[in-house]
């Protein structure tokens, strides 16, 4: 981890920006992040950075628990899901390929989560590491007359389209199993409350509404790429014990691809979101 910039202190937190654009390394004692004292100077943070990591903060099932609830209301009823390649540990392990690829959780919901808490209990010996992309300052830096063509543009999401990534010949079995999840229609761009705008892209997303199919991957495509420059990107090295946080509503994120034996373990909470995509 690479920094950028001096430390500034508030509030018993340490903060220390990691890139120009995105993510944010905070420094305090446990005591203070479980008090829920700062709770409403690390979601400030969270929505001006997109990322806020914490390093070898080392928290307890519970201390994670006990966190999350700090920060807003649990989408999952206050539940650790384990990120794990291992089906015995992960009756869902056969999705977790797909976070290979760049996404946004939630885009088959009309309001999609607010943040992800994840804490690393094992790290794989290669690849691992998780990219986010700052979609905010994607969409910020567009020349004018794009972003204006953007708004007007709707875009069908599909998880389907996610697991092709992943599994481009599916069985039958496989692709009724996929299509239980109903498509959805977003917004290209999300205008969102704050008066902020942000891409919503990645691996979901199928085709545009009323545009061609090549004409619509095409641009998918092109936004994709302008997104995930380096300019855009924070890359997190996990060491054990580390609790990362993101803005699911202005990010996009991935797993760096790791072996399928590999034991790697990562503890996820999550913030549910109260603001529909628009």
């Amino acid at each position: 981890m690479t920094n950028t910039s001096a430390s500034t202190s508030v509030n018993g937190l340490t903060r220390i920006d990691l890139t120009p654009r995105i993510a944010s390394e905070l420094r305090a004692d446990q005591e203070t992040l479980l008090s829920g004292h700062v709770s409403a100077d690390i979601r400030a943070l969270l929505e001006e950075r997109g990322v806020v990591a914490f390093r070898e903060l080392n928290l307890s099932d519970e201390e994670q628990l006990t966190f999350t609830k700090t920060l807003g209301t649990s989408s999952q009823d206050y539940k650790i899901t384990k990120i794990t390649m291992d089906p015995l540990e992960n009756p869902n392990a056969s999705y977790i390929k797909g976070a290979f690829y760049w996404h946004i959780d939630g885009t088959m919901l009309d309001i999609p989560i607010f943040a992800s808490v994840m804490s690393s209990r094992r790290l794989s010996t290669v690849g691992g590491q998780t990219e986010f992309s700052n979609t905010y300052a994607a969409f910020d830096d567009l020349p004018e007359s794009e972003q204006k063509a953007l708004e007007q543009l709707k875009v069908v999401h599909m998880f389907e389209t996610s697991q092709r990534y992943v599994n481009p010949e599916p069985s039958f079995e496989q692709l009724q199993d996929w299509q239980k999840h109903q498509p959805n229609t977003l917004p290209l761009v999300w205008k969102h409350r704050t008066g902020r705008k942000s891409l919503v892209i990645g691996s979901t997303a199928s085709h545009i509404e009323g545009m061609g199919f090549r004409e619509g991957q095409t641009l998918l495509t092109k936004l994709r790429d302008w997104a995930t420059q380096p300019q855009f990107v924070y890359r997190h090295e996990w060491t054990v014990g580390d609790l990362v946080i993101w803005d699911n509503t202005g990010t996009m994120h991935r797993a760096i691809a790791y072996p399928m034996d590999s034991d790697r373990l990562m503890y996820r909470t999550q913030v549910a979101g109260d603001e529909p995509f628009a």
